[in-house]
């Protein structure tokens, strides 16, 4: 079945077009990511921004061609997460997506985007595995934290430590200053403790991070000058080695960053919290290094809508 996704976050708006075969591979045709920061605002305001939602109208036109351009899709779904569950205009915003662009849009509870989110990152794991692993989704609203084994969910915790928020509250210097750094890491290594009981996460063994925080860590460490996919998933990188991009990431101006080798431009202002909080999510688990997975809740829900099948 030749499906669709749209992942319309925080941060950024996602398309995947794959075909997914009856032995569940994912075979990706298109995929594709536009900064579209959505969640601009909504902290502030409660309310989804007129020039955020333009953006991503902008980007769902471009998607809808290179769609087309494939001869289309058997079942076309967009997953809308964090910025759009907490806007009071949210469900106004999924109806028009909905409308617009002929999908299965819906806003998804955070339970949903941890089990798909979970499916995608573990989709080439063993089913059977017996080691606890963590997942870390570092959004722009929020970080979800999926825990499990094999592909089961055993624990999910969707906080409010998401890249675009925390950099709202926290970072107002450019570059960031020593006590605007100390301050956000203490409140998401707050936020991340209080989430997960101690006892559960002295069990959890290793760590996969996906979207766009990990990924642009992996690209960065590696200099990867055009980006690529196929060294970035998999990439593995030390908590110690994450400080030291942190050091380096944060005493630059956000001008110099759309200028770090691996980084796309649009992630420049985001880029030093969301280090900041892979480090501190890391931390609470007391792992020192992670495995970065270019598969994530796209994939997940590639899987699912295929698995129900219908158009």
């Amino acid at each position: 079945m030749r499906v669709a996704v749209l992942d319309i976050g925080t941060n950024s708006t996602r398309l995947l077009l794959a075909d997914v075969h009856d032995d569940n591979t994912v075979e990706e045709l298109e995929r594709r990511t536009t900064v579209t920061r959505l969640g601009e605002g909504v902290d502030a305001t409660g309310a989804l921004g007129e020039r955020p939602m333009g953006r991503v109208f902008a980007a769902l036109d471009e998607y809808r061609g290179a769609v087309d351009g494939h001869g289309g899709a058997d079942k076309s779904v967009a997953v809308l997460t964090s910025a759009v569950r907490d806007a009071s205009n949210g469900p106004g915003f999924t109806a028009r997506v909905r409308d617009e662009y002929g999908v299965d849009a819906r806003t998804i509870p955070g339970e949903e985007e941890a089990r798909l989110t979970f499916l995608g990152a573990t989709s080439e794991r063993d089913s059977d595995g017996p080691e606890t692993i963590v997942v870390i989704d570092i959004g722009g609203g929020s970080t979800e934290l999926v825990i499990g084994r094999g592909r089961t969910v055993e624990l999910f915790r969707s906080t409010q430590a998401g890249v675009v928020r925390q950099t709202e509250r926290h970072i107002g210097s450019d570059p960031a200053t020593e006590p605007e750094l100390r301050e956000l890491a203490s409140k998401v290594r707050a936020i991340f403790e209080a989430a997960v009981p101690e006892d559960v996460r002295a069990t959890v063994g290793a760590a996969i991070a996906v979207a766009g925080t990990a990924t642009s860590v992996a690209a960065i460490d590696q200099e990867l000058e055009p980006y690529d996919p196929d060294r970035v998933h998999g990439h593995v990188v030390s908590v110690s080695r994450l400080h030291e991009l942190l050091g380096r990431l944060s005493a630059m101006t956000e001008e110099q960053r759309r200028g770090v080798p691996g980084l796309h431009p649009d992630r420049a202002a985001t880029i030093v919290a969301g280090v900041v909080l892979l480090i501190e999510a890391l931390r609470a688990f007391g792992l020192d290094q992670v495995e970065v997975s270019e598969h994530d809740i796209l994939r997940g829900a590639a899987l699912d809508a295929a698995a129900a099948g219908g158009g």
